[in-house]
């Protein structure tokens, strides 16, 4: 019987492999390390930015508007001051030159003296005054707002620092960012609240709007990269230029001052992006980082190491469960890949995968972490607030979606391992499972999490009672949280909002104009047009939008715009909101691992060390049940828990079996190797069952026994290893 070699030589030394460091954060390469009093400094900041949304959250609660905008202000006002704008100056690339810190030094002036004029203003106002002067919000506060805003972006393109050190442009930005928030606050805080969006509305807010905006873009570019950046700019176009475009994109158009007076509004920017990342997302951040600090994600990952990693192909098998357990809590593909790929990727390479299957196979397996209950990531929060449907019946109905995922994963990943004859791991190599099982009590938050929202406790409440017990649990671990501790999470925790924060603000950006232009209604009006045709084709197009709104962009910003754009053109069709919002959550998931842009299989190729865009394919493939999956939703509800429990128990268990022959027919292997014709068979077959009617369902099941019995009575049993390929 032929087999692929076991890598290992004989006469090496085996070890136990223990995974350390899985909770350590990982640091962008245009994130500044500081030292000294600058380090305790923005240490400071973070410990204080997260404390103030505990406590305003859970004791001391703020006007809404009032703590959005202070939301957003501290994240901008801690990510200009960790985040570079360009790369650091190093032995290959000299410190820019001396009159580039003057210049840069010189814009300081404007900015403070705008954030002056604010405190002015706010004197002025509790004075009595009903509005100020237009001439003083423009000449005294707007347009040295706007120079100093754009003039310290363009500064910080070009001006090189080193790593340990601010950028004096950057301290420009951070100064623009608070006279914008101040001039927000004071504003809003009077009757002229009311006039935003009308021609009664003082221009200051215009002016604010546009340096908030500028700001929230440029952030986002440093955190999340330039595919956000650039469909908001083409959404920002739109605004002005949509009324000279022809068909159902053009509209009759807003001023620029009607529209940012209203784009920084809960219209927009401060609307259900941002209310959810300043509510739920920073409370689960800093649930995440309480477990972090607790070092819960090593456990995590020995845990799986310990149950699945001796079964054939183990380490793929490791990373499906450890990278849907992390992925579970920190809600973005590519930094999932990097905390458990960075381990199971070389392991997947040394028990025989390809670079690229170990790459593809840890992608798809923390991707499929966003749709992994309760916690969802983060954009199950953002489904909670966008459609009014309670948190715990979408956590509910996640649940089979999740199964069918993550099983035609393990499937995918045991069929090529059966296929290429891999071995697992020895019983040497891996965490011993007794010792582990002494530790299970590391789970109790995320069980106390859950408990608490079935028991009717709010979200809030209940990730405070988690936060809360990850801290308790840890004493009785070897890494006990003490107050040291304790506000290293919190430190941990203001840093790691800082992307995602910036990113719901870009989305409210986007989610802003796609109210205020109406666009969202003719996409809409369009899809129903598809749909008088065939609504599979509305379906389609829809997930394809649905992808190229993604492509790029971490999942909370993909799934916000798709839900903005795409989700009412469904519902307008005659589609449950759930199954909508659902459809189109899925495909802003799965946006992560399709090419050509793909964040997750490019980070996990940078680890591999295989091609980027080869690596996208091959993850593709292995999850190409989750393409497949959202139109189920459509075709059978029940998959959503939605029907008698018969009915969801037959539709569950048949979706199963369907994703299992999809599997087989992918790797052409099922007990044995499967032929061309066996292929094209068990492909309709699992159709048949993917479908979730009953006739198609008895004809998937008659499919599937049939391939079963002529593969388990060939000669061999289960057939022989493929050592090629």
């Amino acid at each position: 019987m032929s087999h692929t070699p076991d890598p290992r030589p004989e006469d090496d030394t085996v070890e136990a492999v223990v995974a350390e460091g899985v909770d350590d954060a990982a640091v962008e390469s245009n994130r500044r390390l500081y030292t000294g009093w600058q380090w305790l400094l923005f240490g400071a900041l973070a410990i204080a930015y997260s404390a103030f949304h505990l406590v305003s959250l859970n004791v001391y609660p703020l006007e809404t508007w009032s703590f959005r905008i202070v939301h957003i202000a501290g994240a901008l006002i801690l990510g200009y001051g960790l985040y570079a704008g360009t790369r650091f100056a190093d032995e290959d690339h000299r410190r820019s030159a001396t009159w580039l810190a003057w210049v840069s030094y010189a814009l300081l002036i404007p900015a403070v003296y705008a954030l002056v004029r604010v405190v002015m203003m706010y004197q002025a106002m509790s004075g009595g005054a009903m509005r100020i002067a237009p001439e003083i919000e423009a000449w005294h506060y707007g347009y040295p707002l706007i120079l100093a805003t754009v003039a310290g972006i363009l500064l910080s393109w070009s001006y090189r620092q080193v790593r340990q050190r601010l950028s004096p442009a950057d301290l420009v930005l951070m100064v623009c960012s608070l006279a914008v928030a101040g001039y927000l606050l004071v504003m809003f805080n009077s009757p002229l609240r009311a006039a935003t969006g009308t021609s009664f509305a003082p221009m200051g807010i215009s002016y604010a709007a546009i340096a908030g905006s500028l700001l929230i873009l440029e952030l986002t570019r440093r955190v999340a990269g330039l595919a956000l950046v650039v469909i908001s700019a083409i959404f920002l176009v739109y605004v002005f230029a949509g009324p000279y475009l022809p068909g159902f994109l053009g509209y009759p158009g807003l001023s620029v001052g009607r529209f940012f007076s209203q784009v920084y509004t809960d219209a927009g920017i401060l609307g259900p992006t941002t209310a959810v990342s300043s509510t739920y997302i920073i409370l689960f951040i800093i649930f995440a980082a309480f477990l972090q600090a607790s070092k819960v994600g090593d456990y995590f990952v020995n845990f799986a190491f310990a149950a699945a990693g001796r079964a054939r192909g183990g380490p793929a098998k490791v990373s499906i469960f450890a990278s849907g357990l992390m992925g579970m809590i920190n809600g973005t593909s590519a930094g999932n890949v990097v905390s458990t790929g960075s381990l199971t990727i070389p392991l997947m390479k040394k028990v025989g995968y390809p670079a690229r299957s170990a790459g593809a196979i840890e992608a798809a397996a923390s991707t499929g972490g966003q749709i992994m209950p309760p916690i969802m990531g983060a954009g199950a929060f953002i489904m909670a607030e966008i459609t009014g449907i309670p948190y715990t019946e979408i956590a509910v109905a996640a649940l089979i979606p999740a199964i069918l995922y993550f099983a035609s994963i393990y499937f995918m990943v045991d069929f090529e391992a059966a296929r290429k004859g891999m071995r697992g791991m020895r019983k040497e190599e891996i965490p011993l499972f007794s010792k582990l099982v002494k530790q299970v009590y590391l789970f109790a938050p995320i069980i106390i999490l859950i408990a608490a929202l079935f028991m009717g406790y709010s979200v809030i409440r209940a990730g405070t009672l988690a936060t809360a017990s990850a801290a308790i649990v840890s004493w009785l671990s070897p890494h006990k949280m003490g107050i040291p501790a304790i506000l290293r999470a919190l430190q941990l925790a203001g840093t790691m909002a800082i992307q995602i924060i910036a990113v719901c603000a870009c989305a409210g950006l986007i989610v802003g104009v796609i109210s205020l232009t109406g666009v969202g209604a003719r996409f809409s009006s369009l899809l129903l047009g598809l749909a008088g045709v065939s609504q599979l084709l509305a379906l389609i197009f829809a997930m394809l939008i649905s992808i190229l709104l993604g492509m790029g962009m971490p999942t909370t910003a993909a799934y916000a715009v798709a839900a903005s754009v795409v989700a009412p053109g469904l519902i307008n069709i005659g589609i449950q909101p759930l199954v909508a919002h659902f459809f189109v959550f899925y495909f802003a998931v799965v946006s992560a691992i399709t090419p050509p842009v793909a964040l997750a299989s490019y980070a996990a190729a940078g680890i591999s060390g295989d091609n980027a865009m080869g690596t996208s394919v091959a993850s593709f493939k292995i999850g190409l049940a989750a393409f497949i999956v959202p139109f189920m939703f459509f075709y059978s509800p029940a998959m959503l828990m939605e029907g008698s429990a018969m009915q969801i128990l037959r539709v569950g268990v048949t979706a199963t079996l369907g994703i299992v022959m999809l599997a087989a027919t992918v790797q052409a292997w099922f007990f044995g190797p499967v032929k061309a014709w066996q292929r094209l068979v068990m492909l309709i077959g699992a159709v048949c069952m993917i479908y979730g009617g009953i006739y198609s369902d008895i004809a998937g099941l008659v499919i599937g026994a049939l391939m079963f019995v002529m593969q388990r009575g060939r000669p061999g049993g289960e057939g022989k290893p493929v050592t090629s390929g």
